[in-house]
């Protein structure tokens, strides 16, 4: 059984004990909340919400540009602004960027002075979650480190008493052949358990598709959006 075990020991443990690739999200969150923050600023001076949108991409951070240059690209080819902030939402794929992007389409439709203060709000309410996110993960992290110190002081172990032909004499017969691929199955199983358990679980969005064709004619779907969102512009 050596023969099967330890090619896929070799190729499972690497990706079972691998840290999962959570600062992405967390990248995003950061420049979410650092271009919401200077968008309000470029309103605050009185420009139009679709010409702040496109001075602002100048400074847009690098984890959420191409997003940001897209939504560019549609208001410049004339879509709607409703229409193009959806479909930010949608790229973006995340429930914080539909609450930013639900704020700005009630800016848009209203056009009130109000939409700084509330990207201001937004910026903030982002910022305590980018600091949440990184405490979970943070905890996360602390299972895994413990999982990779026992599974190397086990190998560690295994190799010694594999030089220890008598105690691994029994496991050289059809039975505990058997007995030793349920044991290592087992915690395989374990990891991969302690893998799942870890796995950050997205907040389901609320904004609908925009692909959806009566996302923005639906008279629900603008009710949708005012309800989606705590507070008010104008």
């Amino acid at each position: 059984m050596a023969v099967l075990v330890l090619p896929a020991a070799t190729v499972g443990l690497p990706l079972l004990l691998a840290r999962p690739d959570t600062d992405l999200s967390v990248r995003r969150l950061e420049a979410l909340e650092e271009w919401t923050r200077h968008l309000s600023g470029v309103l605050d001076v009185g420009v139009g919400l679709e010409q702040a949108i496109m001075v602002n991409l100048r400074s847009t951070p690098a984890a959420i540009r191409p997003q940001v240059q897209t939504l560019v690209s549609r208001l410049t080819a004339r879509w709607s602004t409703e229409a193009a902030l959806r479909a930010f939402a949608d790229d973006l794929d995340d429930a914080t960027g539909d609450l930013v992007a639900a704020s700005l389409v009630l800016g848009a439709r209203r056009r009130g002075a109000g939409l700084t203060r509330v990207l201001q709000g937004l910026a903030e309410t982002v910022a305590d979650e980018v600091k949440m996110r990184r405490a979970v993960e943070a905890d996360r992290a602390k299972p895994r480190t413990t999982a990779r110190a026992v599974t190397f002081i086990t190998l560690a172990v295994l190799g010694l008493l594999a030089l220890n032909t008598t105690y691994i004499a029994p496991y050289g017969t059809p039975v505990g052949q058997v007995a030793l691929v349920l044991l290592l199955g087992a915690y395989a199983g374990a990891l991969v358990w302690m893998q799942v358990m870890t796995l950050e679980r997205p907040t389901p969005r609320f904004l609908p598709n925009p692909d959806d064709a009566n996302s923005d004619r639906s008279p629900s779907s603008a009710k949708d959006v005012s309800r989606a969102t705590p507070v008010e512009v104008g």
